[in-house]
């Protein structure tokens, strides 16, 4: 079986940092790029706040520039994907898609976490194209324009109040006939004017030629008697939750009830000695590049911390 000092499981932002200083600090990084190379932000098209970029760059550009720098320093990058791990023990050991197996000393976890999306063919048809996942991150490019948030729970109203204070005009499309969010969040919403709450409305589709233009919505007014009518929209955001990458891990690492690996304090340390954690599938709260980037450094220079005292 294959040895490695230091093995990441995904790539993205806080992979291929992780990487880069691993590289640079003589660990002979393995980085698995998993199942979406480069992550999430692959499926962004332009990125204006990730510092060193005066005038933005796009999401694969970005990631591609990452993973570049983490080849320089000697990162062994590989495209499969981890579908089993046993972490009872050092060195631990994973198995992946096709059959093969390693075993490792130190281990960062950099698997990111999915955006829920509502399974609508539209969602793929316009991503980067008006459809995103989130506000923090593309709000920018929606500045006085219309734009459609998705879901009733807290993130939803963040989304909504956030892109309030840049878009002309928010519809918060809610399912249900009330808001799950916290009272707080609650008013904050109902009580902004550019905020329209539809509630019990659904997302059928969406529309447009070049981009979004609008969205096919569903309002139920009784058990049997819906309507249906079209509204104009330039963008279509959804918070409707994000599912951490985590699932494999599980019977080793704790989780919180969402299922985001649960680290020591501020530090990416897992629990479980030489095992860290990087990036969204550690972060519910913040959940951008530069985050995930720096997390992806703690990781590594605790790696190399972590192998250092071992050989003492």
């Amino acid at each position: 079986m294959e040895h490695i000092r230091c093995l990441i499981i995904g790539s993205g932002p806080a992979g291929y940092t992780a990487a880069i200083y691993a590289g640079r600090a003589n660990l002979a990084p393995v980085v698995y790029e998993g199942i979406q190379p480069g992550g999430q932000l692959t499926t962004t098209t332009e990125v204006e706040n990730f510092p060193g970029y005066p005038e933005g760059i796009t999401g694969s550009e970005l990631m591609e520039d990452l993973r570049k720098q983490a080849e320089r320093f000697g990162a062994d990058i590989r495209s499969n994907i981890a579908t089993q791990a046993d972490l009872s023990a050092s060195p631990y050991k994973f198995t992946f898609d096709d059959g093969s197996q390693v075993e490792a000393d130190t281990v960062i976890i950099a698997t990111g976490a999915s955006a829920k999306y509502l399974g609508l063919d539209d969602e793929k048809k316009y991503a980067g194209m008006g459809v995103s996942a989130c506000a923090t991150c593309d709000g920018f490019f929606y500045r006085k324009k219309v734009v459609a948030v998705v879901g009733g729970g807290d993130t939803a109203c963040e989304e909504a109040t956030y892109l309030a204070s840049l878009a002309s005009k928010v519809y918060l499309i809610v399912r249900k006939p009330y808001l799950r969010a916290s009272q707080i969040m609650q008013d904050r919403v109902l009580n902004n004017p550019k905020i329209e709450v539809l509630f019990e409305h659904n997302t059928e589709g969406l529309f447009g030629e070049d981009g979004v233009e609008g969205a096919h919505l569903v309002k139920r007014k009784g058990e049997a008697d819906e309507e249906r009518y079209d509204i104009a929209i330039d963008g279509f955001f959804l918070a409707i939750g994000h599912k951490p990458n985590s699932d494999i891990f599980k019977p080793w690492i704790k989780t919180d009830e969402v299922g985001y690996i649960v680290t020591e304090g501020s530090s990416p340390r897992t629990g479980v000695p030489g095992v860290f954690a990087a990036g969204d599938v550690a972060d519910p709260h913040y959940r951008q590049a530069i985050t995930a980037a720096a997390s992806g450094c703690k990781a590594a220079i605790e790696a190399e911390r972590y192998l250092t005292a071992q050989e003492i």
